[in-house]
């Protein structure tokens, strides 16, 4: 059984909406929190304590010189979708934060891209009832033709906060 955060909450909030306007509100909501997420226009599609997916367009201000998506754009879009599928069941009591990021740039993408990051029960159950730890959070990035351009994981931390 998870238990529930602030970020949880929130989705949760989120999820009682209307279908048509669930995506719009939790990319504002949460890009409004994660400004650069917010401005390079990252959008949420699904947001639970298993899965995050977000999307993000080939828009002029995320293109590189060659008119695909920047590296960094790519990069920012599976430290999205890992951090917030971690932050989903990551306790009140305690400070997330990434460890690690470990990208391969493997091939050209091509349009928009996808993200789409998954925490097994056995990680979810170790973030919500250890004191630290970390735990490696796997992300499949796909771009339009269905692609995977880059290979990513990203590792997140968990530590008390400071009072």
């Amino acid at each position: 059984m998870t238990q529930a955060n602030r970020l949880s909450k929130t989705a949760q909030k989120l999820q009682n909406l209307p279908e048509f306007m669930r995506s719009f509100a939790m990319s504002k909501a949460f890009g409004s929190v994660i400004k650069y997420a917010g401005h390079s226009g990252v959008r949420f599609e699904k947001l639970s304590h298993n899965e995050c997916v977000v999307s993000l367009k080939n828009k002029k201000k995320v293109q590189n010189h060659i008119g695909g998506i920047h590296a960094a754009a790519m990069a920012l879009l599976a430290e999205t979708a890992t951090g917030f599928v971690f932050g989903m069941n990551v306790p009140d009591s305690k400070l997330p934060v990434i460890k690690k990021m470990d990208i391969d740039y493997v091939k050209r993408s091509t349009g928009d891209m996808r993200a789409v990051a998954t925490l097994t029960d056995e990680q979810i159950q170790k973030i919500q009832t250890e004191e630290k730890g970390e735990v490696t959070v796997p992300v499949i990035i796909t771009d339009e033709a269905n692609v995977e351009p880059i290979k990513a994981s990203m590792t997140w931390a968990w530590t008390a906060k400071r009072r």
